[in-house]
């Protein structure tokens, strides 16, 4: 009791497409199985009413995986377009499904990559993603999910690994669930100063004159993200970065957020550590591929 369960079961007084009895199957929630009749729960969105299966009529039953959360049913691709919310300068181009993006003052490859997480739907998407960066005087870099069409498409044509770093990993969790996990954490007795510009807030933590601890969110759309979360070295060990993570999510939770996402190196240990404190968990992992660099004429 108390799983998520698959039943499948003999309907009564109908004959099945073979001529035998027929058959259906219930997918949802077991929560009773006893006096000869189990009661499942289906499982959708809205009201439901519990289906009670008599077990003489049960051919076969398993239980399933819980039913992934909305916000793990994004897409990459989707989830990637709510956290350009990060970037307010942020310029982007529709390229069929894929998405040209330039800022004018970040150097972040989140900001000046294509994101090519889903088929274009464009027979001539790659040429424009090369004429598009070139125009700007950028090598193209593009935002894929390892072993994807979109990865091979790329990689076939001799690009490579833009940087040694280890894979992007995108994380979310529910902003209430985070902030519950904060409740019984006792957090250093420091000034957070917010700088709120609108939909977007900086937070800092400062000592002898200096930033410290530091961290950018912004809100849209009912998500929350950060980037940015960082601690000095000669600050950290002290729960410096969960009291800024804290203010920000307050900081969210005030504007109604109820998803946080945040994206970070799939071999950074310790933020992977902190932020699974925090309820994260991975929804997808990326890399960036770029063009190949072009080649010297060798002429002097």
């Amino acid at each position: 009791m108390g799983q998520r369960v698959v039943v499948r079961r003999v309907v009564r007084g109908e004959t099945g497409p073979s001529g035998g009895p027929a058959l259906t199957d219930v997918l949802g929630t077991c929560t009773a199985w006893a006096d000869g009749v189990c009661v499942v729960v289906p499982d959708g969105p809205g009201a439901h009413e519990p289906v009670t299966i008599p077990i003489s009529d049960i051919v076969s039953g398993k239980p399933v995986p819980p039913r992934a959360s909305t916000r793990m049913r994004v897409t990459p691709q989707e989830a990637q377009v709510r956290a350009l919310a990060l970037w307010p300068d942020l310029e982007t181009e529709p390229l069929g499904d894929w998405l040209l993006r330039r800022s004018p003052t970040a150097t972040a490859r989140r900001a000046n990559s294509v994101l090519a997480m889903t088929p274009s739907g464009l027979a001539d998407a790659y040429e424009r993603v090369v004429a598009f960066y070139a125009g700007l005087g950028q090598r193209p870099i593009a935002a894929v999910l390892p072993d994807s069409a979109e990865d091979a498409l790329f990689s076939e044509r001799g690009w490579v690994l833009e940087s040694h770093d280890d894979h992007t990993v995108f994380q979310l969790t529910g902003v209430a669930a985070a902030r519950r996990s904060l409740s019984g954490v006792t957090l250093p007795e420091a000034e957070v100063e917010l700088v709120d510009a609108g939909d977007l807030v900086t937070a800092q933590v400062a000592s002898a004159g200096r930033v410290v601890a530091a961290g950018v969110a912004a809100y849209a759309d009912d998500w929350v993200g950060f980037r940015g979360i960082e601690v000095a070295p000669e600050a950290r060990g002290r729960g410096l970065g969960l009291l800024v993570m804290s203010e920000l999510l307050g900081w969210g939770a005030e504007r109604g957020a109820t998803t946080a996402y945040l994206q970070v190196l799939g071999d950074n240990t310790p933020a992977l550590r902190l932020y699974a404190g925090l309820g994260f968990v991975e929804h997808h992992r990326y890399r960036y591929l770029a063009a190949p660099e072009p080649r010297s004429s060798g002429v002097a």
